[in-house]
């Protein structure tokens, strides 16, 4: 069993790259009001919950894609088989999305007459020089953006996440991870990386946290070749008996960012969903006559604010345990009702 421990931070202000106006990231005024926690350790089990409730790791609205209905567009196909001049009718109904994202992969001794090697391996997440010297040419050229390897590491490697095994119910393919967990999926041209998508597999999801691809590389769509390939993995992890996974989270949706266009803790179909987010400055999806227009009103806001905290229940706060001493591998806790 995993103890799950955090700490949370509570909110405040931050400056976001999506919703901030360009060249205003870091000014006064730009900045976004958010709430924080501080993950030491998490089972995959309470990072589900988590998840569900608008929680994720490194908006205010989340998306999330229902893989067993997902049907590929001809724009998905034609991204797939690499050819513009595909046949219609009998060759797209024969179109099998798994078998195709795995044709997608090839390699030269493979006997097929092919010059090149392109892999995607899927590996736990870990540090490489040559992954952040991907990651440092993607935040320089496509956001302009410096970047560490400190930065990298803290962004994009290191997680609360223990491992858990999967319990499958038939054996997995070798293919399949064995564990839930964070990853990186190495796209690979060659032997060299051109492309990580990094990614969580969790008991009812696999949750798409990051992707950055090599701009030279920027015509072959890889970006979408990705989210495809992350649906085929959620249809075959349900596939091979984790009957519980059947979404992948793609992240936060940001209407007003062209970038994250992806209230309840209840998903609606994104289609009933546009024509309040284009509106209103506040959409309700579950009551959509408590969506609002115009500019907030100030006082309103700090009214808001001011009423937000809410105390639980004492009987609730009796079971919430915080952490009240650390020595070395020790942690001693105490219930949050007689905390501090």
């Amino acid at each position: 069993m995993v103890l799950s421990v955090g700490q949370p931070i509570g909110r405040y202000a931050s400056t976001c790259g999506y919703c901030s106006p360009p060249g205003e990231r870091s000014k006064i005024g730009s900045s976004r009001t958010a709430a924080a926690f501080n993950a030491l350790q998490l089972s995959s089990e309470i990072y589900q919950l988590m998840i569900n409730r608008g929680w994720r790791r490194s908006g205010e609205h989340s998306s999330q894609l229902d893989v067993l209905s997902f049907k590929p567009s001809k724009h998905h196909k034609k991204l797939i088989k690499r050819n513009p001049s595909k046949q219609k009718g009998k060759d797209n109904a024969r179109f099998h999305l798994v078998a195709s994202i795995h044709a997608s992969e090839f390699r030269s001794d493979q006997g097929r007459g092919f010059a090149h090697r392109f892999e995607m391996t899927l590996e736990p997440s870990s540090y490489s020089d040559e992954k952040f010297e991907l990651f440092r040419k993607y935040q320089t050229e496509i956001h302009h953006d410096s970047a560490s390897p400190k930065g990298f590491r803290n962004f994009l490697v290191v997680t609360p996440l223990h491992q858990e095994p999967i319990p499958y119910s038939v054996p997995p393919s070798r293919d399949l991870p064995t564990h839930y967990g964070s990853y990186h999926w190495c796209y690979r041209l060659d032997g060299k990386i051109i492309a990580i998508s990094v990614i969580d597999i969790l008991p009812e999801c696999v949750s798409s946290v990051y992707f950055m691809y090599d701009k030279d590389y920027e015509a072959y769509s890889l970006g979408k070749l990705s989210a495809l390939k992350e649906n085929v993995l959620v249809q075959e992890l349900y596939a091979a008996g984790a009957t519980y996974l059947k979404s992948l989270y793609l992240g936060y949706y940001v209407h007003s960012c062209q970038k994250m266009r992806h209230e309840t803790f209840e998903w609606y179909p994104f289609a009933d969903c546009t024509e309040l987010l284009t509106e209103h400055r506040y959409a309700c999806f579950s009551r959509p006559e408590r969506s609002l227009r115009g500019e907030p009103d100030p006082d309103l806001v700090q009214d808001f604010e001011d009423s937000y905290p809410q105390v639980p229940e004492e009987d609730t706060l009796e079971h919430i345990f915080v952490m009240s001493e650390v020595t070395g591998s020790q942690i001693s806790v105490i219930p949050a009702n007689v905390s501090r």
